[in-house]
């Protein structure tokens, strides 16, 4: 969604000239059970025509598809063997003790996701998923136990409207 109703609340070249007040009336407007509803908020700034043109310089999508199909690769693994009872076949499916077992960070990621917690106030909805995107985050490297950078990266994706 835009940051502001006319969207350039953030935009150096086009400034917003009703901000800050824009934005937070803006954002008012969506309510927080929703927002802790979505997994990854990420803040895109306009793109310049110059960077249009310019050579991409991300991974191809080939290489992306691959890691891709390969995370949920593991993650099928994974919850042949912790789910029989249920079938869950992707960290979005995952709840209660499966999602304690698969997504549960080691002791260092632990103490980040308590604190974050504290810190930004997250619904027991938000703290399970941090810890699903965390779980897919260590999934698509190819890691097994999630790390506290996993639950750090995944903790970002939130940020935006945690701080809002």
């Amino acid at each position: 969604m835009n940051p502001c109703r006319c969207g350039h609340m953030d935009d150096a070249d086009i400034a917003c000239t009703r901000a800050p007040r824009c934005g937070r009336g803006y954002r008012a407007r969506i309510s927080g059970p929703l927002l802790d509803r979505i997994d990854c908020q990420i803040e895109v700034p306009r793109v310049r025509p110059a960077d249009l043109a310019a050579a991409p310089r991300s991974e191809p999508s080939a290489g992306v598809a691959e890691r891709v199909v390969a995370a949920q690769e593991r993650q099928r693994e994974r919850y042949e063997v912790l789910s029989a009872d249920r079938p869950v076949r992707t960290n979005a499916e995952a709840d209660g003790a499966v999602l304690e077992e698969a997504a549960t960070p080691e002791r260092d990621g632990l103490k980040l996701l308590e604190e974050a917690s504290e810190r930004l106030k997250l619904s027991a909805r938000g703290y399970h998923r941090v810890m699903r995107v965390a779980r897919t985050i260590a999934d698509l490297e190819g890691v097994r136990p999630v790390q506290r950078v996993h639950v750090a990266e995944a903790l970002s994706y939130r940020q935006s409207a945690a701080v809002a």
